[in-house]
């Protein structure tokens, strides 16, 4: 019995710690799985405060687990959905990285919009318009990626105006599509300004459209057609029948209101600013220089159209200085002066595929005027047409000045009846009298290449300073061929030009000097660049 009821009792304790120990494990086991839910339940949460701080840069594993409860977030899908997808900055078809996104008022907001017309401008060609436009800018200066409407089928009356910032917000769009006129009465402009149309101090400035900006600039002409500066490469156009070379300009059509003052003004110009764009535009008749930077950084030009007549006096087509990174393309220019004009300051210009004519080519200088320092480098212009220009391309500085002109690349150029196709002038002189000085700015690292075509008076001429010669000057695949015209007619010059020739030339240019100069003069340290 007692051997029994012992027996009794461990089978009992076994049978009782048996089911203690399932109820632990199963208490456990629901603990666990509580656990383990609410941590997901809390992870899932920040998960989603990440995604929401982030954006949708996010990435889930999957695996064999079960799903829980909660909702997940949603997947970033591989191929975003066509419709009402719209990235930030969509890169358009054949996008340039040199060429910044167009901007334009149809994807703008209402509130970002400001139209001439709504600040009381009139658009008849006859009633002054300029406070108008002041107003409308003033409203759109205070707003970033604003855009100006100057809207087309109107033209408007516009006298001298600055844009000016430098507490404009940026990226501002000055959408021309109308047409904008200058005043010709003397009174407009005072005593004589410098410019008629200005933008300075402002970033990210735009000027685009299909527009017209018309200086009507033969009162300016006429009024006072000798008095400008000649270009003196004239010294070397003789005309066989002894004619004079400069013609008057057209006469006028329109009626006067005094004398035009003595200072004439550039038609657009833009000072002090950053990542200035101009595009599609038109530029006609501009009292002198057209299109005008002053002191810019990041520059683009593409696609405009500059128009006066051939014998309107120092009428410029795009004239650039101490501005640096400037890209000019895909235009036309005809004017009266240089098609572009590269002055002192300039660094990192790319000129390419150009249409000039009529003109006096694609100029660097004048440079060093009444001994000034100049400094120019890194110059490319390339893949440009020349027809009927005075010159093709050119460097021309004065006696006494100092500086360098370095990195100079002039590239596939077509010369079309171009009279003197190559030219380097350090013995510039736009005026009666000039003495002869012995500092010189200094030239090197002048590459020609590729510039083949017609010319009337001579294929080349390099005059180079006698106490600072012409270094490093190259020559490769020139091709230029001589039409009888009206002018007499001379083989190729030099002047104390060394460099090379890398290739037979037409016609032969046997006077540059191969290698380098025996002794030349060192720049003091304060004339160098």
């Amino acid at each position: 019995m007692g051997g029994l009821s012992f027996r009794s009792f461990t089978f009992m304790f076994i049978v009782a710690f048996l089911i203690w120990s399932s109820n632990v494990e199963i208490s456990n086991a629901r603990r666990g799985k509580h656990w383990r839910q609410q941590t997901r339940t809390s992870s899932a949460s920040l998960y989603k405060k990440k995604v929401k701080y982030h954006g949708n840069n996010h990435h889930h594993k999957s695996g064999s687990k079960p799903k829980p409860k909660y909702s997940s977030p949603p997947s970033t899908p591989t191929n975003p959905p066509s419709k009402g997808y719209t990235p930030k900055n969509p890169p358009s078809k054949g996008y340039t990285p040199t060429n910044p996104p167009s901007k334009g008022y149809d994807n703008v907001p209402s509130t970002n919009i400001f139209d001439v017309r709504d600040f009381g401008a009139k658009g008849d060609g006859k009633t002054d318009d300029t406070k108008a436009f002041q107003a409308a800018w003033a409203a759109a200066c205070k707003l970033e990626a604003s855009t100006m409407i100057v809207p087309s089928q109107y033209v408007f009356l516009v006298g001298p105006i600055s844009f000016s910032g430098p507490y404009c917000q940026h990226n501002i769009v000055f959408q021309l599509d109308g047409t904008i006129i200058a005043p010709v009465d003397a009174k407009s402009w005072g005593s004589g300004l410098m410019q008629w149309l200005e933008f300075t101090k402002l970033v990210g400035i735009t000027v685009k459209g299909s527009g017209v900006i018309d200086g009507r600039g033969s009162v300016w002409w006429q009024d006072t057609p000798y008095d400008d500066p000649l270009d003196d490469e004239l010294k070397l156009i003789i005309p066989l029948n002894k004619t004079l070379l400069r013609h008057p300009p057209t006469p006028l059509n329109i009626s006067l209101s005094g004398k035009m003052p003595s200072i004439k003004p550039t038609a657009l110009r833009f000072y002090g600013s950053f990542n200035v764009t101009i595009t599609g535009i038109t530029i006609q008749n501009s009292q002198q220089c057209h299109l005008k930077f002053d002191n810019c950084i990041g520059v683009v030009v593409y696609n405009i159209t500059v128009s006066s007549p051939g014998d309107s006096p120092n009428t410029d087509g795009i004239h650039l200085q101490n501005s640096k990174d400037a890209l000019i393309r895909s235009s036309n220019i005809a004017c009266g002066d240089d098609c572009v004009s590269i002055q002192t300051g300039c660094t990192n210009v790319y000129v390419h595929n150009i249409n000039c004519g009529p003109g006096h080519g694609i100029s660097i200088g004048g440079l060093g005027k009444d001994n000034t320092k100049a400094c120019v480098s890194n110059i490319t212009v390339k893949d440009v047409v020349m027809q009927n220009t005075m010159n093709g391309v050119r460097i021309k500085t004065w006696q006494g000045g100092s500086g360098s002109v370095q990195g100079v690349f002039f590239s596939n150029i077509q010369m079309n009846e171009v009279q003197l196709p190559i030219v380097i002038d350090q013995f510039y002189c736009d005026k009666r009298n000039c003495k002869n000085q012995t500092a010189a700015v200094a030239l090197s690292g002048i590459n020609y290449e590729g510039i083949k075509g017609t010319y009337t008076v001579k294929s080349v001429h390099l005059a180079c300073s006698d106490s600072m010669p012409c270094q490093d000057v190259t020559l490769t695949n020139i091709q230029l061929k001589p039409i009888q015209e009206h002018y007499h007619m001379y083989d190729p010059y030099c002047w104390q030009t060394f460099g090379e020739l890398y290739t037979p030339t037409q016609p032969p240019i046997d006077c540059l000097q191969v290698g380098k100069p025996a002794s030349n003069k060192i720049q003091a340290d304060h004339d160098q660049c």
